[in-house]
């Protein structure tokens, strides 16, 4: 038996040579699993819109300041102003794109980095290679794992390297997009009157981008002062980013939801709040961050192309493949043959499909060993520690990363409610939240109960899209997606979606992303170049690419239906089928370039000129 790489694996089985007992952290998982899921799976939760609506409002920006509709036309119309949408616009640039119109919902560029700036905010994923455009932005980012102001603000680099301020448009939604057939164009209405007409429309609203908040009864009621933690209300607690939540000392305050959100802001509030009570259902993993300083010298000793060599020894590794050097080194590199419950590759082929998922579990066990054996050592009272143990494989929740976190337990002003027996907080009061039949008074109900994960205007249907003939895009897919390399449909030509959905995917989303960005850019330029009115799959190819996805997706569904209830497996009820590209992103890239390269065009590019080249 060996790894890919030739190495021999040996994987103990028997309980004395472990120091522990498989038969008996599978049960202890599945118990643990039963005490939290719920018949209603990601039903649970309600949307921010109606009645809830004001949880969604901008608390960054001044009122939207009045402007005359826009009624006119550019090459590309952006939807989105994130990392997707700011990468996208990046590389079009590059590519000779110039008219190109990004539309916002936020004030200002930033996606999610706009809209997260809880106390603690900071990326989990090395700043290095997860704020993209280094070089061309001629920045190096000050902490390995950067807070988001620093993020935030590299977002607004981006934007005037690239001269995407110029016609951007900010505190404005798309509410339709609809294919004129004669004009072969696209006309965007938002929600302050704009009809806009663009040659092509790419989509990058995100996968993060839609805030949910629990259903909890009596919800409604409550009479003190609430919000979400996207939208943190600094002018309630006070401080900012970097903590100091002086309001905060006096106030009884409840967070609901342990997930990565309240990971980072959990030190915050239990240094300021004068008592703050935590209530989970499920506990997260956490594992040591040890963040530090960038190194001037390091900083100043990188050679063009460093970013770029730096992401892909990460993908690299994260998926499974052989490298000389893990120039990254953290606990996501150390942990990469776990993250193939989450992202599959095809990295451990080599061994046979028993044996792999043999090893995959103990070594799981023993990761998350470790992972509870560190809340003993860290929280001082036995039963708080209890509760914080994490009981389920390693990626059925995201990893999260916290020097703080867990000592915050240790604090006598906080305390941590479990609410597993009763599947979560049992309901809201005028002035409490109630849970295992006790009411907890508190002033303050923040929301760290993250957001609807993969779901987009696009996707959800909440922005209708209108392609040829009319036919909508809820239509087309009823029966399920259907893309070519997940980025554009047939019947709906000129539209580009960035995303996970039909592609793959990685822990490092903007490293996708900007792959992404880089194909619909060659693609548009080619478009151009070849004099193509159109850019549209055929039917044929689209056909073929939903048969390769069926074909290579890997069948997760026994080991999610075994998590404890999470967004990665729809609260406890997993989808039967993926729609990812079950070789992996490595091997995804790669066959995007060969496409490219070796006559893909031909597939996408309608009614245009023989290519010359």
């Amino acid at each position: 038996m060996s790894r890919p790489d030739g190495s021999p694996v040996s994987t103990p089985a028997d309980p004395q040579e472990l120091g522990f007992d498989p038969a008996a952290l599978r049960a202890r998982y599945r118990a643990e699993r039963d005490r939290r899921i719920r018949p209603e799976g990601g039903r649970q939760y309600q949307r921010v819109t109606g009645r809830f609506g004001y949880y969604d409002e901008d608390p960054y920006a001044e009122a939207a300041p009045l402007r005359e509709p826009l009624h006119d036309r550019v090459e590309v119309a952006v939807v989105g102003g994130g990392f997707g949408g700011l990468l996208a616009g990046a590389r079009l640039r590059q590519a000779g794109v110039e008219s190109i119109r990004v539309i916002e919902k936020g004030g200002d560029f930033g996606g999610t980095w706009y809209w997260n700036r809880y106390p603690g905010i900071h990326c989990d994923i090395e700043s290095y290679i997860y704020m993209p455009l280094l070089e061309e932005v001629g920045y190096v980012p000050r902490w390995k794992y950067a807070p988001g102001e620093e993020i935030r603000r590299h977002a607004e680099a981006i934007g005037r390297t690239f001269g995407l301020y110029r016609d951007a448009v900010f505190r404005t939604q798309v509410t339709g997009l609809r294919w004129d057939e004669d004009a072969c164009e696209w006309h965007v209405s938002t929600d302050r009157g704009d009809r806009i007409r663009a040659r092509y429309v790419v989509t990058a609203s995100g996968t993060l981008s839609e805030a949910k908040l629990p259903g909890i009864p009596g919800i409604e009621t409550f009479e003190g002062h609430t919000f979400h933690t996207s939208r943190w209300d600094y002018a309630y607690t006070g401080g900012d980013a970097g903590g100091h939540l002086h309001r905060l000392a006096d106030k009884r305050v409840a967070l609901i939801g342990t997930g990565a959100t309240a990971i980072q802001c959990v030190p915050h509030l239990g240094a300021d709040a004068g008592e703050l009570y935590v209530f989970q259902r499920t506990p997260s993993s956490v594992d040591v961050r040890g963040n530090r300083p960038t190194d001037p010298g390091w900083a100043a000793s990188l050679s063009p192309g460093w970013q770029q060599r730096r992401r892909d020894n990460f993908l690299t590794l994260v998926t499974g493949g052989q490298v000389d050097e893990d120039l990254i080194d953290d606990g996501w590199t150390s942990t990469a043959r776990l993250q193939q419950k989450l992202i599959p590759s095809d990295g451990y082929r080599a061994l046979p499909p028993k044996e792999r998922e043999r090893a995959y579990e103990i070594a799981d066990f023993q990761k998350m060993n470790e992972i509870r054996a560190r809340v003993d050592a860290v929280v001082t009272d036995p039963e708080t520690a209890e509760m914080l143990k994490p009981w389920y494989r390693y990626m059925c929740k995201r990893p999260t990363f916290s020097d703080g976190y867990l000592e915050t337990f240790n604090r006598p002003n906080v305390t941590l409610v479990d609410t597993a027996d009763s599947h979560g907080v049992e309901s809201i009061t005028e002035n409490a939240v109630v849970a295992g039949g006790t009411a907890y008074e508190v002033d303050c109900i923040i929301f760290g109960t993250g957001f609807e994960v993969g779901v987009s205007g696009i996707t959800s249907g909440r922005l209708p899209v209108h392609g040829a003939g009319g036919v909508t895009l809820a239509e087309a897919w009823k029966d399920g997606p259907r893309t070519l390399h997940g980025f554009y449909s047939h019947g709906f030509p000129n539209l580009f979606q960035l995303g996970p959905l039909q592609n793959a995917s990685s822990v490092n989303f903007v490293h996708v992303l900007d792959e992404q960005a880089t194909h619909v850019a060659e693609v548009v330029a080619e478009a151009r170049r070849r004099r193509a009115r159109r850019v549209e799959p055929t039917a044929e190819a689209e056909a073929a690419w939903v048969a390769t996805i069926r074909e290579k997706a890997a069948d997760l569904y026994a080991f999610q239906a075994e998590c404890t209830p999470g967004y990665y497996n729809n609260e406890g009820m997993p989808r039967k089928r993926s729609e990812s590209y079950g070789d992996g992103p490595v091997a995804f890239h790669a066959l995007l370039r060969d496409w490219r390269a070796n006559g893909g065009m031909s597939e996408v590019l309608v009614d245009a000129e023989p290519d010359r080249a």
